[in-house]
């Protein structure tokens, strides 16, 4: 059975379908890439998928169970976490506390919070960070700090929205190698990511969209080779 199942979404607003008949699955333990042009439908999508909006047709399953416009904190109770695009860490906090935020998801105890926001942040490799106030990160150590909170929630499938959208190049292959050590732990993940790099190397299969609609799903390497994403969103230099 698929962890995740999206079948046949559609999301409107006004006269524009952001999301048009969207179909896919996300096994256990995969990880899947979304890509397709600005407008595609990818951040709508997610919200779909996290209760941040509801369909107005189709199915949301999660483990078979239809979660179809769920609030977001039930979804996530269930087991599924996101980061977003526009990072907004609570400045004013410490490093631990954003992440205890996410911790608290999952217990009462302020100090099994406080243990499980130290576990986290090593394995993102922020422990050295955790007393400092958040608005002192990076844009990359931001992204981190994002992913921590996310991953406190102790989730089953993680989706993250660009993860390496406005970092600096050389933070990209660190950035790589915490998702695959992450996937490599048994966690789903489902990514947005603009950076085709990114995605061949660490997705295991891709989903393409554009205009809101599915126009390929497979291995990266025949994503890349299909005629109708080099035109839609590649183009021709990729290609060569």
């Amino acid at each position: 059975m698929s962890l995740l199942s999206v079948a046949g979404v559609t999301k409107r607003f006004g006269g524009v379908v952001a999301n048009r008949e969207v179909s896919f699955d996300v096994a256990p333990g995969e990880l899947v890439g979304v890509i397709g042009p600005n407008g595609a439908g990818k951040s709508t999508l997610f919200d779909l998928v996290t209760g941040f909006q509801r369909p107005d047709a189709g199915r949301v399953s999660l483990d078979g169970r239809d979660v179809t416009g769920l609030r977001p904190d039930r979804i996530s109770h269930l087991g599924v976490a996101r980061t977003f695009q526009k990072l907004k860490p609570f400045a004013g906090m410490t490093v631990l506390e954003n992440v205890m935020v996410g911790a608290f998801h999952a217990t009462a105890d302020v100090a099994a919070a406080r243990a499980t926001a130290r576990e986290v942040l090593e394995a993102v490799g922020l422990g050295d960070r955790a007393e400092m106030h958040a608005r002192g990160l990076s844009t990359g150590q931001r992204k981190r700090l994002e992913l921590a909170r996310a991953l406190a929630t102790r989730p089953r499938l993680l989706l993250l929205d660009e993860v390496t959208g406005g970092v600096d190049q050389a933070s990209v292959p660190g950035l790589i190698r915490l998702v695959r050590d992450l996937h490599a732990t048994g966690l789903a993940l489902l990514v947005i990511e603009h950076n085709m790099r990114v995605i061949m190397e660490i997705s295991q299969r891709v989903v393409a969209l554009q205009l809101g609609q599915v126009i390929a799903d497979g291995p990266p390497a025949e994503i890349v080779r299909d005629r109708r994403v080099i035109d839609a969103y590649l183009g021709e230099t990729w290609k060569a």
